[in-house]
């Protein structure tokens, strides 16, 4: 688990701030196949600002599940800002929640849509904010994810205190 510069496990910090904005994060997931999510739920009532999340690790999910239009995948390729962006959007549609956290990436040791392994984006989609994060990690697939998790709650935070001004 990573923790901030003092000492507090990142995902500790999400819960104050959303109980402040009166806000709930919802997650939809490729790449990391839950442990967004898992991480989250890892704090005792999380379930007062976590509404859930999606892990649509298929394009078809991604389509059906989020409404990730099918052409910008075509076009783009899943693992894409744009895309990665889409899914932000798509959860907060699909669970009501005012917050979107999205992963997409290749973990390897394969590539997907010739991207390297490593190649990751973050997308957060607030009420008044959508922003992204492009990553590139190395290791193994295992650590890219452990990775892409820890930098997707770090964004989320950051994007969340932002916010929270």
């Amino acid at each position: 688990m990573s923790k901030s510069a003092n000492n507090i496990k990142i995902e500790d910090m999400l819960g104050p701030i959303c109980k402040r904005m009166g806000w709930y994060i919802a997650v939809a997931e490729s790449c990391t196949g839950g442990m967004v999510g898992g991480r989250i739920t890892s704090v005792p009532g999380s379930s007062e600002y976590f509404s859930g999340g999606v892990i649509a690790y298929s394009n078809r999910l991604k389509t059906s599940l989020l409404g990730v239009p099918s052409e910008l995948i075509d076009e783009e390729g899943a693992v894409s800002e744009s895309v990665a962006r889409a899914m932000a959007i798509g959860v907060i549609r699909a669970t009501g929640s005012q917050v979107g956290l999205s992963t997409t990436g290749v973990a390897g040791p394969g590539s997907s849509d010739k991207k390297p392994p490593g190649t990751v984006y973050i997308a957060v989609k607030t009420p008044k904010v959508l922003d992204v994060k492009a990553l590139s990690l190395s290791g193994s697939r295992r650590e890219i994810r452990e990775l892409t998790v820890s930098g997707a709650l770090y964004f989320l935070v950051r994007v969340l205190e932002k916010a929270d001004l």
